[in-house]
């Protein structure tokens, strides 16, 4: 049909229009919780989602909240709508991290159980070959379970799960910056330098973990060990700002913002401790009410002045406790 759009047009139209609906119901399902998971709602919740086995049973309950996981994402047949749910809870409170940590395992788990169906239901003279990827994707996720589950200090993704969370908190940008960078340009990277060969892969990607893995251990070293490290491994502060914080990269991306140019600002907060912070305390104007007694140790308002048809709290001194307590 003339003026018809080419499939690989109409399919961008759909992935953009799609990314977008779910982007806003992600914002809708956040605001709805928000508003509705409040006080005496929100202790409920937290009692029933967080709350341990008592006693010596406490041991299973991350194992039962794997099963739950798997059993309500069989429910859904989506991992990522459970996921998706859980996300908003965390982030007003209610589900701690390490809570979540089982129940994601266990959607993982639930979710392999569509592929087993849509191999049982394919064509039977193939079903060996789509049972056997169907199986490949069911034991890969036992597999990580297995690895980085049972043992408590092999669960290393909820501290890296609170890194990037509080970083995200402090810098914004950081959250898009992660998700192009990790689930687009790594990926493209990884991909051209295996077209390039396996050994460009390896001479690449093996110094290149090289350096994550004396980074990390680093960073772990200088928190609990730090007398294990030479001297100047003990801090980053010898290496140029833009190597060891993220906080030049906020200025540039943030510098409209601080100029007040796009939003008045709004969007901008200055970090604690600044010179802007110490210059309004100064030229913060006295309140004519206020009463300050360096030189007193306790004043208590005593009375309320009425004569004058007005609450007037009427101050009292004592340098002894006895004192005042006997006069009240």
């Amino acid at each position: 049909m003339p003026g018809a759009l080419s499939e690989p047009a109409a399919g961008g139209i759909l992935l953009i229009c799609s990314l977008l609906v779910m982007t806003f119901s992600l914002l809708l399902m956040v605001r709805v919780l928000n508003s509705l998971i409040k006080g005496p709602m929100a202790r409920m919740v937290r009692k029933a989602v967080s709350a341990d086995f008592p006693g010596r049973c406490s041991y299973f309950t991350g194992y039962v909240a794997l099963l739950v996981g798997a059993g309500i994402t069989v429910i859904f047949q989506s991992s990522s709508v459970f996921t998706s749910t859980l996300t908003p809870l965390v982030g007003i409170g209610v589900v701690t991290v390490e809570r979540v940590y089982p129940l994601t395992l266990g959607s993982n788990i639930g979710t392999t159980v569509t592929s087993i169906l849509a191999a049982l239901a394919g064509d039977p003279s193939k079903i060996q070959d789509t049972m056997q990827i169907s199986f490949c994707h069911l034991f890969f996720n036992i597999t990580g379970i297995l690895i980085y589950y049972p043992i408590p200090f092999m669960r290393v993704p909820i501290p890296i799960a609170k890194i990037l969370g509080n970083t995200t908190a402090k810098y914004r940008w950081f959250a898009i910056f992660y998700l192009i960078s990790m689930f687009l340009l790594f990926p493209l990277v990884v991909f051209g330098l295996s077209m390039a060969g396996w050994y460009v892969l390896a001479a690449v990607g093996i110094p290149f973990l090289i350096l994550i893995a004396f980074i990390i251990v680093v960073n772990v070293l200088q928190s609990k060990k730090p007398k294990w490290l030479v001297r100047p491994l003990r801090t980053w502060n010898w290496l140029p700002k833009p190597l060891r914080s993220l906080e030049p990269y906020d200025r540039v991306l943030t510098g409209c913002c601080r100029s007040k140019k796009c939003c008045g600002g709004r969007c901008y907060k200055e970090p604690e401790g600044s010179d802007s912070d110490s210059d309004s305390e100064t030229d913060k104007p006295v309140d004519s009410t206020s009463v300050e007694h360096k030189d007193l140790d306790l004043v208590v308002v005593v009375d309320c002045d009425k004569s004058e048809g007005t609450d007037n709290p009427v101050y009292e001194e004592f340098h002894d406790d006895d004192d005042c307590i006997s006069k009240l």
